[in-house]
């Protein structure tokens, strides 16, 4: 009897919204803060209520790269 090797545990979903995100993981909004600076904007002002698939459309940031960093700064955390 074989188990598998469970996967790593993904706890941001692209059709999360930002205020999901960071009220959940309080350190990613220093990600967001982090891409402000491309997508011309402060996402968490003008996007708060946006699914993350959406924002990265929107301001055209890498969806992949940006989940990643949000993962990364909640297993840093």
């Amino acid at each position: 009897m074989s188990k598998s090797v469970p996967e790593k545990m993904v706890h941001i979903r692209p059709e999360m919204t930002v205020l999901d995100v960071v009220s959940k993981h309080r350190q990613t909004e220093s990600v967001f803060k982090q891409y402000d600076k491309q997508a011309g904007a402060c996402i968490c002002c003008e996007a708060l209520f946006e699914p993350i698939k959406d924002v990265a459309a929107k301001y055209g940031l890498d969806l992949e790269g940006l989940l990643a960093d949000l993962e990364s700064s909640i297993n840093l955390g």
